[in-house]
C-alpha cells in the first residue's frame, strides 16, 4: 500500500507521512553495521576476518527462538549456540578468541556500557504548519529482563526481530500470513532450502506476537490502570484467538505436504531439509498452542489483579522507636562515642532523599505530639434504624384507572383482543395490566362476591377463539360484565350463551 503524501506548500518541500517510518527502520540496522567498521580498533584480536553482523544476526536469531512467554534466553547458551558459527569463519584461530568475539558481539547488541543500554536515531520531520523540526528516537535491540527468582536473562525487541526477518514495516498478523503463504507455496514446488527460510520467519513472528501479550499483561500486574481492558486488550486477545486458528490450520496442511515430501524423496539432503522443516513447524503448532493458553488466561489474570490492586492495604514499613533504639543508647555514650551515632542519623534523616528513616520533621513531630487518650473498646457503633422495604408499585395508579375505565362494559361482552388493542392504544404497559385482570376473572370469586353484597361481577370465559396479538397469546377471552341477581349459575349460563340478554351494566 502506498501511503499518501502531503503538501503543505505547492513549491515547498513533500511532507511524506512514510518517510519518518522509513529512517526508523534503517536506524534499526546502524548498530548491526556498526560492528563491522569497528572490528578493526579491537587490540585484543585479529578481527577484519570476523563477519560481524552475521554473527549479530545470528545472536538475535538465537535469543528470539529461545524466547518464551514467561522467559527469555540464557546468556551461556546463546553463547555457547553461537561459537560454531564464529568459528566457521576463522577456523585456525584459538576457541578463546571465538567466545571473546561472540561475548563482545552480544554486548554492544545490548549496548554494555551505557546509562540505559539503548540506541538513538535523529530524524526529521514536517509539523502542521510544514517547518522542519528535529527529533529523537530511542530504541533497543536486545534487553535483559529479571525471572522471578531473580535470574537475568534476554529477550529480543520488536525492532530486532524486524532487523532479523527483514519486515521492517508491517505488521505482525499480515507478516505472519505473508509468510504461511509463502511457506505453503515454496513445500509445494519442493523448494525446502526456502521454505526451511520461511518457516522460521513464520517462528519469529510467532514469538514476537506473544511477547506483546506479555507486555501487556506485566503492565496489567504493575498497574491495572495503564493498560486499556476495555477496549485495546479484547481485540487483541480475539484478533489473537483468529490468528491461531488459522495457522494451526495451514501449519497442519502444511506438515503433512512436509512429510510427505521427505517420505518420497530420494535425495538424503532433501529429507534431512525436509526433517528439519518438520521440527520448525511442530515447533511453532506448540507455540500457537502456548499463546493459546496464555490468551485463555489473560481475562483471568486481568480480574484478579483488579481484585489484589483495588482491595490490598498499603504498604507499610517498620518505623524505628527513637527512645528505645536512638536516644536511650545515645544517652549511655560518650561524647566523641555520640557524635558519630547523631552525625550518621542527621545524615540520613535529612536532606531531599531520605532513606530507611523518617525525616527530620517528622521525628520533631512525634517527639512533640501529646500523648493520645486510648479507648480501649473504642467509638461506641450505633444502632441502625432497619425499616423494611417497601415493594415497588409495578404499575402506578393513572394505569389501574384507565383499566378501570376499559373494564367499565356495557351490556355487551368485549373480546380480550379489542381490549388490549385500546389499552396499547393509550400506554404500552396498559395491556400487561389488562391482561392480569382478565385472567383473574376466570376465577372470579362469585361467592365472596355473593357475600359481600356486590351487584355485578366482571366474567371472563374462551369460547375457543385464538387471540390475535403481537405481544400476547393464548385464547380470545369474552370479557363481560354479569349481574349477580341471577343467581350463582350466571357464570355458567353466559359461558354456554344461554343468557346473554341477562348481561347488564
Amino acid at each position: 500500500m502506498v501511503e499518501e503524501t502531503e503538501l503543505a506548500d505547492p513549491d515547498g518541500p513533500v511532507v511524506d507521512a512514510a518517510l519518518a517510518r522509513r529512517l526508523k527502520a534503517l536506524a534499526c540496522t546502524a548498530p548491526v553495521h556498526d560492528l563491522d567498521a569497528r572490528k578493526g580498533r579491537l587490540d585484543w584480536a585479529e578481527a577484519d576476518v570476523y563477519q560481524m553482523s552475521e554473527i549479530a544476526l545470528t545472536i538475535i536469531d538465537q535469543v528470539t527462538i529461545r524466547m518464551d512467554f514467561d522467559r527469555g534466553a540464557d546468556h551461556e547458551e546463546v553463547l555457547r549456540r553461537t561459537l560454531p558459527f564464529v568459528a566457521a569463519q576463522a577456523p585456525d584461530r584459538p576457541r578463546d578468541e571465538h567466545r571473546k568475539i561472540a561475548r563482545w558481539v552480544l554486548d554492544n547488541l545490548i549496548n554494555v556500557g551505557t546509562q540505559d543500554r539503548g540506541f538513538s536515531a535523529t530524524y526529521g520531520t514536517f509539523d502542521a504548519e510544514g517547518r522542519y523540526e528535529r527529533r529523537t528516537w530511542p530504541f533497543k535491540l536486545l534487553v535483559e529482563s529479571f525471572s522471578a527468582d531473580g535470574e537475568v536473562y534476554l529477550r529480543s525487541t520488536d525492532e530486532a526481530i524486524n532487523v532479523l526477518v527483514g519486515a521492517l514495516d508491517t505488521d505482525v498478523e499480515s507478516a505472519q500470513e505473508a509468510a504461511e503463504t509463502k511457506l505453503a507455496n515454496l513445500v509445494r514446488r519442493g523448494r525446502l532450502s526456502d521454505a526451511q527460510l520461511a518457516a522460521e520467519a513464520a517462528r519469529w513472528r510467532t514469538v514476537q506476537y506473544a511477547d506483546q501479550l506479555r507486555r501487556l499483561l506485566d503492565a496489567t500486574r504493575r498497574d491495572v490502570r495503564a493498560v486499556d481492558w476495555l477496549d485495546e486488550v479484547p481485540s487483541l486477545i480475539k484478533e489473537a484467538l483468529d490468528h491461531i486458528a488459522a495457522r494451526h490450520r495451514a501449519e497442519t496442511a502444511i506438515l503433512t505436504n512436509i512429510t510427505q515430501a521427505r517420505d518420497e524423496s530420494e535425495s538424503p539432503a532433501r529429507k534431512r531439509q525436509a526433517a528439519t522443516l518438520i521440527t520448525i513447524v511442530r515447533d511453532c503448532m506448540q507455540r500457537h498452542g502456548q499463546l493459546q493458553a496464555r490468551l485463555i488466561l489473560a481475562g483471568k489474570t486481568f480480574r484478579s489483579e483488579q481484585d489484589r490492586q483495588e482491595f490490598s492495604e498499603p504498604a507499610r514499613r517498620a518505623s524505628i522507636d527513637l527512645f528505645g533504639q536512638l536516644l536511650t543508647p545515645t544517652l549511655g555514650l560518650s561524647i566523641a562515642e555520640a557524635t558519630g551515632v547523631t552525625t550518621a542519623f542527621f545524615a540520613k534523616s535529612t536532606g531531599l532523599s531520605v532513606k530507611g528513616v523518617p525525616r527530620l520533621v517528622d521525628v520533631v513531630y512525634k517527639l512533640l505530639a501529646p500523648p493520645a487518650d486510648r479507648v480501649d473498646l473504642g467509638d461506641p457503633v450505633p444502632e441502625p434504624d432497619l425499616v423494611p422495604a417497601a415493594d415497588p408499585a409495578v404499575f402506578d395508579d393513572e394505569q389501574w384507572t384507565a383499566a378501570d375505565r376499559l373494564l367499565a362494559l356495557g351490556s355487551v361482552p368485549r373480546r380480550l383482543s379489542g381490549l388490549l388493542a385500546e389499552a396499547r392504544a393509550l400506554d404500552p404497559d396498559l395491556p400487561h395490566l389488562i391482561g392480569l385482570r382478565v385472567l383473574h376473572l376466570l376465577d372470579p370469586g362469585v361467592t365472596t362476591a355473593l357475600r359481600q353484597g356486590d351487584e355485578s361481577i366482571l366474567l371472563a370465559t374462551d369460547d375457543g377463539t385464538e387471540l390475535a396479538d403481537d405481544e400476547f397469546g393464548g385464547a380470545d377471552l369474552l370479557v363481560g360484565l354479569v349481574s349477580l341477581e341471577i343467581g350463582r349459575h350466571s357464570a355458567d349460563r353466559v359461558a354456554s350463551g344461554e343468557n346473554r340478554g341477562e348481561v347488564v351494566a
